[in-house]
């Protein structure tokens, strides 16, 4: 069977099937890209991404639940374990079970977990340096992004 179906006569009904044609891989693509920018930033500090995602939330709200710290990030709550479990071997918050609910695992930060929020200061403006755009650009972009993952979560409902 020829592997090569360029030359089909109805190929030209199917350019929206085309790679390049998909927001799906645009935004996949670039993603991997964002993560290999921040990779060399955040090993600096100790950090990887998904364990700088969760730093974040907790500089920003200390003392979150798993669960709220995981709804916050979009994410399961079974896959923040193996992430929090790292950053409290490294020193940087505590987890603690709830006397009222054993289910329940409060995160603080520690000392260590706070100085490094210093040490994090300037990565967004790596970013932004490495984006080579202008900042307005990429805060419409933001929004853009975040509009379009409303309109699809709420696809789903």
């Amino acid at each position: 069977m020829n592997a090569n179906h360029s030359g089909s006569p109805d190929a030209k009904d199917y350019k929206h099937l085309l790679l390049d044609s998909q927001l799906c891989f645009a935004l996949h693509s670039t993603s991997l890209a964002m993560t290999r920018v921040y990779k060399p930033l955040l090993q600096a500090l100790g950090l990887t991404y998904p364990q700088y995602l969760a730093m974040m939330v907790l500089w920003e709200h200390d003392g979150l639940t798993v669960g709220d710290l995981s709804g916050r990030l979009l994410t399961d709550p079974g896959s923040m374990t193996p992430v929090l479990k790292r950053l409290e071997a490294e020193g940087l918050l505590s987890r603690t079970r709830s006397k009222e609910d054993e289910r329940v695992v409060q995160l603080r930060l520690t000392e260590q977990g706070w100085a490094l929020r210093e040490k994090a200061n300037d990565i967004p403006a790596c970013i932004v340096d490495a984006s080579a755009m202008p900042v307005k650009t990429l805060n419409a972009m933001r929004a853009e992004l975040l509009e379009l993952r409303g309109n699809l979560n709420a696809s789903l409902d």
